[in-house]
């Protein structure tokens, strides 16, 4: 029977019983100064991974390693069948594999038998193996991998239970134990398997812990520290407190590049100069400015500054150097959603559904493509397919909720921003979603609470003030709103110009000015939204009229009103605002136009009773011309013509409004004729006579 080799405990790593360095010297970790060979060899080599150790003698470190006792006939099928295992020569490693447990019946072979199975994608052979022996089963390494065998299997129960509901290794007095190999604890590993079950289980909060202790017991545990921050569940600053509980002297030397590297990761809504302080060290000393994860970093600060170009840009260039980088997928398809990159979107989406059809990104990705298109329907479906690869994948919630939201659903809208809330406990955007819905229902007092637990989280989103901003505006806090717009402003200083939430906050501030009663501030925001605009908005169009109605500029509101009504011929406020203006119209053009002939014959009533006889009988005609002149000005209320009946008169608004207004325009024009007349006096009078009464 051979020998029992020394079995792992949870403060060491599968290193620690791996056949590679299994009755190796502890000098096989030290790097020497100048090694003339690396563990593993180049592509190439006429040597296999594993056997190379020993064959250099030109230093003192390898002369340490030829040293070692020779490898027993267990120990080299042990190297064989890893070796095959690493080139994924799995019926190799699988037939030694065997062979090697039938000599042993160690738990250790079994481990990396199981291995094989679980590499090959044989699940439940593998979780047969590591528990047909009670002396299997209680191997720390055999029950780590047997929990992972069925969370694969999505037996979440029978994996709890070979895992533990809760730590069983958990002392104070052992948590900074490091490890002696250099690897992963398994104890860290398995907090990590119990995050997954919980995550699965939907007891997010249970997963959040786990996650959290597996990097607190092992700070090179990156899964859990990726599956935390990923999946935001903690809020921006339990992110950053938590990094500072963090030991990071597991990772031996390099414990400063993973505490940069870590803080690159954490939510940008915070203490972005540290986050930029650590880019800078890393792109300056250790010369990472290209690496894909710190320029997935960078772009992640610029999503959050809403600075959609140059996300875009950066995204594109780790699609250049990886173009099935998944992790960049979620922020590129977005910006290219809010950009209208619709041809863009449709190459990405084709590219994932040939090359990974059973990934949730790839239907993400085509679900974004049909809510781009407008074609809510067909997106829906795929974002329910995402959900169904992955039931977690809140990205895939909220582009699902957002098909609802178009079509008015508000209710299954709610519901669904309401699922990814629970499952991205620290972003805002959910709570955002949940408050625009809410408000959209008139429930103010909702629609706070959710606005103002998104403000919490991220108090720079230009959206978010937007919409505080808008909650103010009906409760009729001016001051309020107008201070949430400013601030939107400033937050929307990255927006492209023509941006919708740009224009929509322009819009909104003009509203503001326009209900308190500062109507030329609001002229300045609406006309600027105008410039910068497309298209026409009717709102927008009608606000301007409204506001030059209470101006008293009748004929500007008449002309901006019809506008508005020719971009949208049945908009009720612009019909309503342009009936209110004819009819001022009406009732103020007669008295304007006699008090205007009026004032301009007291202006000439001293020429005309100094003038000689025959000019006096010319003026006596003149002034006659004047009475049957203004009476061609009358308004037809005036001169007793038949109304109009109320139906006739709303079906032809436009079109009685445009005579009106010619009317009205030929009016202007005469009266200004005669006013010239008037002053000028009769082209037939004797200019002596006027010049001696001049003198006179």
């Amino acid at each position: 029977m051979v020998q029992n080799q020394k079995t792992s405990s949870q403060h060491n790593s599968t290193l620690y019983i791996s056949p590679l360095i299994n009755n190796k010297n502890q000098d096989v970790f030290v790097t020497p100064p100048n090694p003339p060979t690396t563990l593993f060899d180049t592509p190439g080599s006429n040597h296999s991974s594993f056997f190379n150790l020993d064959r250099n003698n030109t230093n003192d470190f390898s002369r340490k390693n030829q040293e070692t006792e020779p490898l027993s006939q267990v120990e080299k099928l042990r190297l064989w069948r890893h070796d095959a295992l690493m080139q994924h020569h799995y019926r190799t490693a699988e037939y030694i594999g065997d062979k090697v447990l039938a000599l042993t019946n160690e738990p250790n072979d079994a481990f990396w038998l199981a291995q094989v199975y679980f590499t090959s994608g044989n699940f439940q052979r593998a979780k047969q193996l590591l528990l047909q022996k009670p002396e299997f089963e209680k191997s720390v390494s055999c029950r780590y991998l047997a929990g992972y065998c069925a969370i694969k299997l999505e037996l979440w129960d029978d994996a709890l239970d070979l895992i533990g509901e809760t730590n069983p290794f958990k002392k104070d007095d052992e948590l900074q134990q490091r490890t002696s190999d250099g690897g992963v604890k398994l104890e860290a590993s398995m907090c990590y398997l119990r995050g997954l079950i919980y995550a699965n289980q939907n007891n997010f909060e249970k997963a959040k812990e786990s996650y959290k202790e597996a990097v607190l017991v092992d700070v090179k545990c990156f899964e859990a520290f990726d599956e935390l921050i990923t999946n935001n569940l903690m809020t921006p600053n339990e992110e950053w407190g938590f990094l500072s509980s963090l030991n990071f002297r597991d990772a031996d030397d390099n414990d400063e590049l993973i505490r940069l590297l870590y803080t690159t990761r954490l939510s940008k809504y915070l203490n972005v100069l540290k986050f930029e302080e650590a880019e800078a060290i890393l792109n300056e000393e250790y010369d990472l400015a290209d690496n894909c994860d710190i320029l997935l970093s960078k772009a992640d600060h610029l999503y959050v500054q809403c600075n959609f170009d140059d996300c875009l840009a950066i995204c594109e260039k780790i699609l250049a150097k990886d173009q099935y980088n998944f992790n960049v997928l979620p922020n590129y398809v977005s910006c290219l959603h809010e950009l209208g990159g619709k041809n863009k979107l449709f190459l990405k989406a084709h590219q994932l559904a040939e090359s990974n059809p059973t990934s949730p990104m790839t239907w993400l990705a085509i679900g974004v493509y049909y809510l781009s298109l407008n074609k809510l329907a067909e997106a829906r479906k795929f974002f329910s397919k995402a959900t169904l690869f992955n039931p977690n994948f809140g990205h895939a919630w909220i582009g699902f909720a957002h098909t609802f939201a178009a079509e008015g659903e508000h209710e299954q809208a709610i519901s669904a921003y309401a699922f990814a809330a629970r499952l991205f406990p620290g972003t805002h955007l959910p709570n955002l979603f949940l408050g625009m819905q809410h408000l959209q229902m008139s429930n103010l007092s909702l629609s706070e609470e959710y606005l103002t637990v998104s403000y919490e989280i991220c108090d720079s989103d230009p959206l978010v003030l937007n919409e505080l901003g808008v909650i103010n505006f009906y409760k009729n806090e001016l001051a309020k709103a107008e201070l949430y717009f400013q601030e939107a402003l400033g937050a929307a200083k990255h927006l492209n110009s023509d941006s919708k939430i740009w224009i929509s906050i322009h819009a909104n501030l003009g509203h503001v000015y326009r209900r308190a009663n500062q109507s030329y501030k609001a002229l300045d925001c609406f006309n600027q939204v105008l410039k910068i605009s497309h298209t026409s908005d009717p709102n927008i169009l009608s606000a301007i009229g409204l506001i030059h109605l209470k101006l008293g500029n009748i004929f500007k509101a008449i002309d901006i009103l019809h506008d508005a009504l020719a971009v949208a011929p049945s908009d009720p406020v612009a019909s309503d605002l342009l009936k209110r203006a004819l009819e001022s119209n009406k009732n103020n053009s007669s008295l304007f136009l006699r008090n205007t002939a009026e004032k301009l014959f007291d202006l000439n009533k001293h020429t005309i009773q100094y003038k000689s006889k025959k000019s006096k009988m010319k003026n006596g005609q003149h002034l006659a011309d004047i009475t049957s002149s203004s009476n061609k000005f009358l308004t037809p209320s005036s001169n007793k013509t038949k109304p109009v009946s109320a139906s006739a008169r709303k079906s032809t608004t436009v079109n009685d409004a445009a005579g009106i207004r010619s009317d009205l325009n030929g009016s202007l024009h005469d009266v200004a004729h005669l006013a010239e007349e008037l002053k000028r006096g009769d082209d037939s009078s004797d200019d002596d006579e006027v010049m001696e009464i001049e003198s006179d």
